[in-house]
């Protein structure tokens, strides 16, 4: 294996492993969806970020991105409490925030260099080529720094308070009963989602960081109903969709990012049919069973 593919691999690993560990938390809360709005509605942020720094390397451009997905999460919320429906909501502020986005690369295209076939796509293949230079000296594929300490803050904010996002989690209510801040850890999960997203564009892209946000987390739910195992199957199902993925994509010269989320999604086929908890066999199975019994 060569060094460009062992960098690509690695992109799509931390990729795997930081959307498995926040969209088993989605996936809790039943917000699996608001990924997708998220991933979405930043666009505006990114390019307003890039009008005021003239760079797509800024950390302007993140905090830009994160600011407005939680801005998308709390219109959301509010939009809710008004009396529309969770999913009427969803739709109405990621589209409206998106068309944005798109109004803008629109009437500043001459001096916004973004590609929204980038963003939403992403391109796996150039992330070896991509380099970060520190003072002049080239420290490596820009993709991995950015998913790297997009990983550390996941784990670091996570792993600190991990009971509380457990609990808020499980049972907001008994959350704000006990005295901790549900709407706190709310959004501080949202601002993850957020910054996973956008450190994921320019490698997998929003519409695939979706699917990683949500397929592996959901084969995971059908196999425990325990958080830390989940997380670990999310992540398990999330790195085995990649390696899978990208050897299927060498073997049908395919796209590498689509091939991965392809395999995730057969991973979870293969769950739903065949864990046995949740397996619509083993369901058979036993119901076939108790009917002959009677």
């Amino acid at each position: 294996m060569s060094s460009n593919e062992g960098v690509i691999l690695a992109t799509g690993i931390l990729v795997a492993v930081s959307c498995a560990i926040v969209g088993s938390f989605l996936m809790l809360r039943k917000m699996a969806m608001i990924g997708d709005a998220i991933s979405h509605a930043v666009l505006p942020g990114i390019v307003v970020a890039f009008l005021m720094s003239g760079s797509r390397d800024s950390l302007w451009m993140l905090l830009a991105a994160t600011a407005v997905g939680l801005l998308t999460v709390f219109l959301i919320q509010w939009f809710h409490r008004q009396g529309v429906q969770s999913d009427a909501s969803i739709g109405v502020i990621f589209t409206a925030m998106f068309s944005i986005g798109v109004v803008l690369v629109s009437l500043y295209a001459d001096q916004v260099d973004l590609d929204l076939d980038c963003v939403l796509f992403g391109e796996i293949n150039y992330v070896p080529w991509t380099k970060l230079e520190l003072f002049g000296v080239d420290i490596g594929p820009k993709s991995l720094w950015a998913l790297g300490l997009a990983l550390l803050l996941i784990v670091g904010c996570i792993g600190a308070f991990y009971k509380q996002f457990k609990l808020c989690a499980f049972d907001p209510f008994m959350a704000a009963a006990v005295g901790i801040p549900a709407a706190l850890f709310h959004y501080a999960l949202m601002g993850l989602v957020s910054v996973t997203t956008v450190a994921s564009f320019e490698s997998v892209g929003a519409i695939l960081v979706l699917g990683m946000i949500v397929i592996p987390p959901a084969s995971a739910y059908l196999m425990t109903e325990k958080l830390s195992t989940m997380i670990l199957y999310a992540i398990l199902y999330g790195v085995a969709s990649v390696l899978a993925g990208y050897f299927a994509a060498a073997w049908l010269e395919s796209s590498i990012t689509g091939t991965m989320v392809a395999a995730a999604g057969v991973l979870f086929v293969l769950t739903l049919l065949l864990s046995p908890t949740h397996g619509l066999l083993w369901k058979t199975r036993r119901t076939k069973r108790v009917a002959g019994a009677a």
